[in-house]
This record gives C-alpha cells, sequence and structure tokens, in this order.
C-alpha cells in the first residue's frame, strides 16, 4: 500500500500551550500531535494545520492532514490516537482525502464565536473560556455596529499587519451577536480571517456596547485602513474555532461589493473549459490594481488557466504587459462580443455604452 493522506477534525482546549505552530520555547498543538501520530504509526509525522490558532485560543473543529505509508484504516485513526492524546486534545473524526488536498488551499467558510461573560463579579469556573467584562454592554448597539463589517471589505484596521504586501480584503459572510444568561457570543462566519481580526473586532464591538463609540463609528475604521483607529484586541481566552465548512463546488459567480468597488467573477466555464469572466461594474482607482491582482489570483486557484477581465467603469486602467502580482494582461478581441453579451445578460447591467474591451491574463509563473 502507497502513500495516503488523512484529514482530522480537531478540538482542544487552548489554555496550556504555546498555540498551534511549533514554537521553540512551548509545548503546542502541532507538536503534541506530531508526536503522538509518530509513535502510533511508527514513523515521522508532520501534520499541517488549517488554522494556526494563537496561544490561549481553543478549537471544536479545527483541521489538519498528515502523509502515511502505515495500514491502519483513516477512519480509525482517531480512536487510536485519542488514547495517546492528552485530556484536553481531541480527534472528534478522521479520514482519507486525495494526496492533493491541502487545508489551507481550499475555499471554506470558517467561524469564531468570541464569548464575553458580561456581569458585575467574575465567575472563576468560566475565566478560561471567556473575557470578563464589569461594564454593562448594549447588545442591540453591538448588532448595530457589527452590521458595517458584513459583506466584502479591507479590514486593515482590525488586524495586525505582518508586511506590506500583505492582502487585507476579505469577506465576512455573516456576524451576530447574542446574549443567553449571562455570556454575550460574538459569532463571526467568513472566507478567512487576517491575525488577531477576530479578537479586534471583538474588542471593538465590546467599546461600541460600553457606549464609548457609537455604532456607525464602525463604519469610519473600516475606511481609516489604520489598526490604530479600531479597538483594544480583546484577551485570546475568550475566541474559540468552531468550525471550518469546504467547498464542495464552486460557486457559478461572485460578487464582491461596497463603497468602494463592485465585480462579478464567473465560473462557471472553469471545470471543462478552464475559463473564468470578471466584470469590474466600478472600483476606486486606489483599489483597482490590488483588485485586478486578487481577483485574477482567485479564479486561478479555483482551477482556471485562461481569466478574462472586463473594466466598465474606465477604459485604459488595464495597463498591458504590467505586473499585477503573479500576471500580465493582453488585449483579447477574438469571438468576445457574443461573451459580452451572455455575461451581462447573467449579470444584469449593460457593460459599457460602447464597444467592450477584455483582457487575458498571463500566468508569469507558467512562462
Amino acid at each position: 500500500m502507497g502513500m495516503k493522506r488523512v484529514r482530522l477534525i480537531l478540538a482542544y482546549d487552548g489554555t496550556n500551550y504555546c498555540g498551534w505552530q511549533l514554537q521553540p520555547n512551548g509545548v503546542t498543538i502541532e507538536e503534541v500531535l506530531n508526536q503522538a501520530l509518530s509513535q502510533l504509526l511508527k514513523e515521522p509525522i508532520a501534520v499541517i494545520g488549517a488554522s494556526r490558532t494563537d496561544s490561549g485560543v481553543h478549537a471544536e473543529g479545527n483541521v489538519a492532514v498528515f502523509d502515511t505509508m502505515n495500514r491502519m484504516p483513516a477512519d480509525k485513526i482517531c480512536f487510536a490516537l485519542n488514547q495517546r492524546l492528552p485530556d484536553d486534545i481531541r480527534v472528534l473524526s478522521s479520514d482519507q482525502v486525495d494526496l492533493t488536498w491541502h487545508p489551507r488551499k481550499q475555499n471554506c467558510v470558517k467561524t469564531y464565536e468570541y464569548r464575553i461573560l458580561n456581569r458585575k463579579v467574575a465567575m472563576p469556573t468560566r475565566r478560561l473560556y471567556s473575557h470578563f467584562c464589569y461594564f454593562s454592554l448594549d447588545l442591540e448597539k453591538m448588532r448595530q455596529g457589527a452590521s458595517y463589517l458584513i459583506g466584502e471589505h479591507d479590514f486593515r484596521s482590525f488586524c495586525t499587519v505582518r508586511g506590506q504586501a500583505e492582502e487585507t480584503v476579505r469577506t465576512v459572510y455573516g456576524l451576530t451577536v447574542e446574549k443567553q444568561g449571562d455570556v454575550i457570543t460574538i459569532r463571526i462566519s467568513g472566507s478567512g480571517f487576517l491575525y488577531n481580526m477576530v479578537r479586534i473586532i471583538a474588542g471593538t464591538l465590546m467599546k461600541v456596547g460600553m457606549g464609548i463609540y457609537p455604532p456607525e463609528h464602525v463604519k469610519e475604521i473600516l475606511k481609516a485602513r489604520n489598526r490604530q483607529a479600531a479597538g483594544p484586541t480583546a484577551p485570546a481566552r475568550g475566541l474559540t474555532l468552531i468550525s471550518m465548512e469546504y467547498e464542495t463546488e464552486l460557486r457559478p459567480v461572485i460578487t464582491g461589493e461596497n463603497e468602494e468597488w463592485c465585480y462579478h467573477l464567473f465560473q462557471e466555464d472553469i471545470p471543462e473549459k478552464k475559463k473564468a469572466y470578471v466584470i469590474i461594474e466600478r472600483c476606486a482607482e486606489e483599489d483597482f490594481d490590488r483588485l485586478l491582482t486578487r481577483v485574477t489570483h482567485q479564479a486561478v486557484r479555483n482551477g482556471a488557466w485562461y481569466v478574462y477581465v472586463c473594466d466598465r467603469k474606465q477604459s485604459g486602467r488595464i495597463e498591458p504587459e504590467k505586473d499585477y502580482g503573479y500576471y500580465r494582461f493582453k488585449e483579447q478581441t477574438e469571438d468576445m462580443e457574443a461573451l459580452t453579451e451572455a455575461l451581462q445578460k447573467r449579470a444584469g447591467c449593460i457593460l459599457t455604452d460602447g464597444p467592450v474591451i477584455w483582457y487575458m491574463a498571463k500566468d508569469e509563473r507558467k512562462t
């Protein structure tokens, strides 16, 4: 029997660990898993984690994979492994996946919860799994503030940026604020999260709940694109990674829209023709190059070999032979009229009043 890749769904109490990723100065979840798997399967094992949670952060549905030559059935590994793990780490399930399946390179919806213990006196039995807040928080104001964060935005204000080149646009699909007893739960689902993003959102919404920020100020924080504009980073102990739901088939159309931009990415032809089409309806000048690079890369990552782009708002912004990340564009004129007509029907818009200019991306890594 040859090499196989095994996927693990993991739950853990992060209190006693220095996060997920291997560290020289403390025990981590990754280290414990590697040691237990290596002992169990009698070969060196190195897991790859989907979400590299920070020190003190908990999980109920993190995902990891590893490769092994061992003949033990993949679905039985979780039971054998749990016997070797400490009580604060458990494998909820294990199964075999394709050797090319990578937990950080698949489209997925991540869901986190941040729990706030909102009462006058702290409760010792909850101190490891929630953040204690003495001040009474206004739930409705927190919900109003949270509403500005739903959708596709540049979340630079809500992250600790680790490099100037880091892409800070993310999509938040859902953000709710609920209270049960004296525990407020902020639940957020998105396409992915930047470093400290959920904890900074939680810290900011607590400021809104206290009345320090009005709810509409959250919109101004987004626009600022400056970490100093947002609230504090809430403590790690209140944060739990709930689940990661992986996409089983491509969405036919992805639309990104906010005050700064609006675009449509058509993916229906990717599986058979390896072609994707992008209509940029509008985009602020300062965001254009980043949007073009980001959406083109998303299409390529999803399997497109050819990406055709049309800038509906303004001609001339796509510069042939200019580097847009890994990509360069050239003007495409053949057989594009029928495509233009078909796509504008799908998008529900008229692309331009005059001739439509399409550009095709070329991946410079494949030259």
